[in-house]
């Protein structure tokens, strides 16, 4: 009779090792999940304005200086861009400006909200701003 303990005992041994081994490489090759994307992904923060009838296109042009400038002040903001509507239907309900910024997560959002170079542009925009729109989301894939 041939002793075969240690020939299964080696076996059970290397199973489970084999099983760590091809679900990391499994893990390096899938894409993320979309649960992870959701948790992990970036944090985007969409603003459209409305703004009051008299306000001049020199007056608009510098808040969306002044809006872009934010960039620089507040780390959190990853990338920020904007762009005037270019409706071709009338479905735009007034809003003639639109931006959107980016951040690592929802926390970048928490600091960006109070920071006084935020604050000072709100103050800014204010007087001149007849309707807002804001849609705060994590992007998915």
């Amino acid at each position: 009779m041939i002793d075969r303990k240690p020939y299964f005992a080696k076996a059970f041994r290397m199973k489970p090792l084999r099983a760590i081994l091809a679900a990391l490489a499994a893990a390096a090759v899938l894409p993320s999940s979309p649960v992870l994307a959701q948790e992990g992904g970036l944090f985007r923060h969409f603003v459209s304005f409305q703004f009051k009838e008299g306000t001049t296109p020199e007056q608009q042009d510098e808040i969306v200086k002044a809006f872009l400038e934010l960039k620089e002040k507040i780390d959190t903001i990853v990338d920020l861009e904007w762009g005037a509507t270019e409706n071709i239907e009338p479905l735009n309900d007034g809003f003639t400006h639109s931006f959107l910024v980016t951040f690592r997560d929802k926390a970048g959002l928490a600091i960006y909200l109070p920071h006084p170079a935020h604050e000072a542009f709100v103050a800014k925009l204010k007087p001149h701003l007849e309707k807002v729109y804001v849609f705060d989301y994590t992007a998915k894939p």
